[in-house]
């Protein structure tokens, strides 16, 4: 399979929620994708994924002309995954590395199947966190990003001083169990969920602009960060030390 500066082969990741998902396009070309949504998976499924899609394509890790992953925010497990993986089919081949906007390629899925409600809607995709809580910004219709990215609590009031003047479409694994604080009538909602089919313009873009990655000191963007916890009943690691446990703040 040849692959060149206008029709770039590109291998696509996203693993920052509960889907591994899994793209490879050439240009603007989605040419196949592997996906499961049933759980935490990643570290079992995306090799896996990956090789089978090669495989299926009749090409391998030395064709493709660049490796795009989710840079989050998103599930530090997932993200860790995707990105490791990611870093080492670079390193292995020598391909440069795209980190792709976790929110903005959500965005992206949302106007290419053209739901938002009118042309001067807002996108707003959220990626679950906790309780009510949402990793968030917002998107115009042209996928530019808006406001900052933010981790926000979602109650009654929540984008209060958006919604009477705009409508406000959102989409994501976070979106869902927001539906019932966020009654507005100009809130709409969207069965959307994270897909490596959404990075592909942005990776595209990226390629042709050379906008790369340092895949040596690339780190995924968490948005927040892990403590570690003292385990419970004074239970001590093997070597008498306190084992940490991982949440996030």
């Amino acid at each position: 399979m040849m692959s060149d500066a206008r029709t770039p082969l590109i291998l696509h990741i996203e693993t920052g929620t509960d889907v591994c998902s899994v793209a490879l396009s050439q240009g603007d070309t989605l040419l196949a994708i592997k996906e499961n949504g049933e759980g935490r998976t990643h570290a079992q499924l995306l090799a896996v994924f990956i090789d089978a899609l090669l495989r299926e394509q009749h090409c391998t890790a030395h064709d493709l002309a660049a490796v795009a992953v989710s840079e989050g925010p998103g599930s530090y497990t997932g993200l860790r995954v995707g990105v490791s993986t990611a870093k080492g089919i670079c390193y292995g081949c020598q391909k440069p590395l795209i980190a792709v906007n976790s929110l903005q390629s959500l965005a992206c899925i949302a106007i290419e199947r053209a739901l938002l409600p009118s042309p001067d809607a807002l996108i707003a995709p959220m990626i679950d966190a906790r309780r009510m809580e949402v990793y968030t910004a917002l998107f115009d219709a042209s996928g530019q990003q808006r406001t900052p990215t933010a981790a926000k609590i979602i109650d009654e009031h929540s984008f209060a001083e958006i919604l009477p003047q705009r409508h406000l479409l959102f989409v994501g694994d976070g979106a869902e169990k927001c539906r019932a604080a966020l009654t507005h009538p100009a809130a709409h909602f969207a069965p959307l969920r994270a897909s490596a089919a959404g990075m592909v313009k942005l990776a595209v873009s990226a390629f042709a602009q050379q906008q790369f990655t340092d895949a040596a000191y690339f780190e995924p963007f968490y948005l927040k960060d892990f403590v570690a916890i003292p385990p419970k009943n004074g239970e001590r690691a093997k070597g008498g030390n306190t084992a940490g446990h991982y949440c996030k703040l």
